[in-house]
């Protein structure tokens, strides 16, 4: 059997085809399938060491983005998704994937454009309560449908879709406290203040990063933190960081990374009270998983404002709080991370919010369908 996945450009939807991809290759084994071969076809492989781990191959085609604006990289960006469209067209002619899984995005497009010629089965996965542009053409003609927020479904409407949560991958949920303290050498005991956990994505948070940065005087005394920068703003929030903090005598408590990887990101979970994170899909379900309360601060300039659109999802749960970024302030952030905290009765019930709201089963769901729509294909 051959599954070829089409996705990618950013964490968001890379991390949940890795889910997807290892819940495969589990359920083939218990299922007795004989051999399993995946694929990614995209622009950009993200993580070329998981992509080795999990024995996925890459194959790389252009794509150019899609606008709804007027821009002058329009032409170069209609001529890459031509160009890619003609070349994932031959690829999978000679490859003759027996099902293609889209997490969406205009990495995809030319993946699904070539799949619909070739009649090849296709099922998409909507992460966003407003589905992008790719996703809302494909869903009018793909096989099956998953989405994560209910929300979503409307836009499905009459079509074979179902929800089924966002893919997580299991490796980042979990963890150990003790050796989180000692990992990330937090105080511990009954006094040790609690530990915050900022999050920016996968490409970092420029503006959660500044406001963090600017609060750290103040917020040290009553908190550690543990701060996810994002890769291409490590040096300089640390670096700016250490110079903020040299002379103070709590600079101990602030602990900033550039990336987590999976075994990070489980205990940096395990050993947080409070998560700070934009409003990404995958983002919001890991938060939900860990059962831990958020402030939530979408992305203004997210395509279709789904950023926004799934914080309030998230937030009618009772989950988290949001902030707007137009309103983020040091002194909000702050003063909103004492208000949760400072009551306990509230953190309790939102956590329970946040359990309620996750759906551990995602990929394990799409996995079974994919090998389902694979094994139809092969029969037939």
């Amino acid at each position: 059997m051959k599954i070829l996945f089409a996705g990618g450009g950013s964490g968001g939807h890379f991390y949940p085809l890795i889910a997807v991809a290892r819940a495969v290759r589990k359920m083939a084994e218990e299922e007795n399938i004989a051999r399993v071969d995946l694929y990614l076809m995209s622009d950009d492989q993200i993580d070329p060491d998981i992509l080795m781990e999990e024995r996925i191959k890459f194959i790389l085609i252009p794509a150019g983005k899609m606008r709804r604006y007027f821009s002058l990289k329009y032409f170069g960006d209609s001529v890459k998704t031509l160009t890619g469209l003609v070349m994932a067209f031959w690829r999978m002619y000679f490859l003759v994937p027996d099902v293609v899984f889209s997490k969406g995005g205009y990495a995809s497009f030319p993946v699904l454009a070539a799949a619909r010629i070739l009649n090849i089965p296709v099922m998409i996965h909507e992460s966003d309560t407003v589905p992008g542009l790719v996703n809302q053409w494909a869903g009018k003609w793909a096989a099956r449908i998953g989405v994560s927020f209910e929300e979503s479904l409307k836009y499905f409407e009459g079509k074979n879709a179902a929800l089924v949560g966002n893919p997580m991958r299991p490796q980042i949920i979990g963890g150990n406290v003790l050796e989180a303290t000692d990992y990330f050498k937090l105080e511990e005991g009954e006094h040790a203040p609690p530990v915050l956990l900022v999050l920016g994505g996968s490409q970092g948070a420029l503006r959660i990063n500044e406001a963090v940065l600017t609060m750290l005087p103040e917020a040290l005394p009553k908190y550690q933190i543990i701060h996810q920068t994002g890769k291409a703003h490590f040096t300089d929030i640390s670096g700016s960081a250490g110079v903020t903090l040299e002379k103070n005598p709590l600079k101990q408590r602030y602990h900033p990374y550039a990336f987590f990887e999976e075994g990070e990101m489980r205990n940096a979970s395990k050993a947080a009270s409070l998560i700070i994170s934009r409003a990404g899909a995958g983002s919001i379900f890991e938060i939900s998983a860990w059962g831990l309360p958020s402030i939530l601060i979408p992305l203004p300039s997210s395509a279709q404002d789904h950023q926004r659109e799934n914080a309030y999802a998230y937030a009618r749960f009772g989950a988290c709080e949001i902030i707007e970024e137009t309103n983020l302030t040091p002194h909000l952030l702050l003063a909103q991370i004492d208000k949760i905290l400072a009551d306990k009765g509230r953190v309790a019930k939102m956590q329970r919010a946040a359990q309620a709201f996750s759906r551990l089963d995602a990929a394990e769901k799409i996995a079974g369908e994919l090998i389902k729509m694979g094994l139809h294909e092969n029969a037939g």
